[in-house]
């Protein structure tokens, strides 16, 4: 009973697979036949191969127009005026220390023009390796102050004006470059006079770069004050914020203004008098360029500061001093 079961059931088996095979077959030949529905399929065939040929003749004719095309000339754009900074330097321990920072200070700002004078009978290697390799445009120039009017030793800074021989000297350069370059672009700059001990924040080189006679705005650390700076109303400078003499003229810091080029130039007599009270240099240079209704306010009228007078301590060197008096100094060729 159970083998005849299994028999049945090996026929149901061979039957089904068989007939599953056959229909296999026959689903396989009937893709295999060639379907004719070119009929169907020839207006679309027209219809792409029209627009193939439509796309090709457009991009035939881009290709042509393109060639054909004449580059638009594009108006220069002028470049921004030169910003003449006029430096005062002198030898001493921190000289190099200094210039280096104030130097990767000016790379960041275009279109500047660095003028250096040292306080010294002739360019030091020192200097001159320096700028060489500042990447700057730079003119190196020298001139000593007078015996008579040298601080020594020992001296309050505020006693005798110092940097008035080498900022005088900037100018004279200044105006004999110029002048040997005659036309009106010559003529478009302004002049900075940036000692070698302040800081700088970028900002100030863009506040001052349009000066059309002479900008102020405050200085930081001055002054035995956090700031001082020109108080303006309605856009003017009506009086000086400082704790000293504000009387003067022009109460103000060396670092805190610019002055045109072109004011520069069309008053060759215009500089700065070492025999000026204490204080009045700078009243000295401006009184005759400017008056007061005529400074134009810089830095969001005068209320921030984006230069600081400050001052490298000065190294104490007595470690080295008695290093020295042993035999035992620092090797003299390595320069610091």
């Amino acid at each position: 009973m159970a083998t005849r079961m299994k028999l049945k059931l090996k026929t149901v088996f061979v039957l089904y697979f068989m007939v599953s095979l056959l229909g296999l077959v026959y689903a396989l030949m009937q893709l295999g036949q060639r379907c004719d529905c070119t009929d169907h399929d020839l207006p679309k065939d027209r219809t792409i191969s029209r627009l193939r040929g439509e796309l090709h003749r457009l991009q035939e004719q881009m290709r042509k127009s393109e060639a054909t095309k004449q580059p638009q000339k594009q108006a220069a754009k002028p470049p921004p005026p030169t910003i003449f900074v006029i430096t005062p330097t002198y030898a001493r321990l921190v000289q190099k220390a200094e210039l280096t920072r104030l130097s990767q200070t000016f790379l960041h700002v275009p279109q500047l023009h660095w003028i250096v004078v040292e306080d010294s009978p002739h360019k030091t290697p020192l200097v001159s390796d320096l700028l060489m390799k500042s990447g700057l445009t730079y003119t190196h120039l020298h001139m000593p102050t007078a015996k008579d009017r040298k601080l020594q030793e020992g001296d309050p800074s505020w006693l005798k004006p110092r940097g008035v021989e080498q900022r005088n000297e900037g100018l004279r350069w200044l105006r004999e470059d110029r002048r040997a370059q005659p036309g009106s672009d010559n003529q478009q700059g302004v002049v900075y006079f940036a000692d070698d001990d302040n800081t700088y924040s970028l900002q100030i080189f863009e506040e001052m770069r349009n000066t059309q006679r002479v900008s102020v705005w405050p200085v930081g650390l001055v002054g035995g004050m956090k700031y001082e700076r020109p108080v303006v109303e309605g856009g003017k400078v009506v009086r000086f914020h400082t704790g000293w003499r504000p009387s003067r003229p022009f109460p103000m810091d060396m670092a805190g203004f610019a002055v045109s080029l072109k004011l520069v130039l069309n008053n060759p007599e215009a500089c700065f008098d070492g025999e000026a009270p204490m204080g009045f240099l700078e009243s000295s240079f401006l009184q005759g360029l400017v008056t007061m209704d005529e400074l134009e306010p810089k830095a969001d009228n005068c209320t921030k500061v984006l230069v600081w007078h400050t001052r490298t301590e000065k190294p104490k060197m007595k470690r080295e001093e008695a290093l020295q008096a042993q035999g035992l100094g620092s090797d003299p060729a390595v320069e610091v």
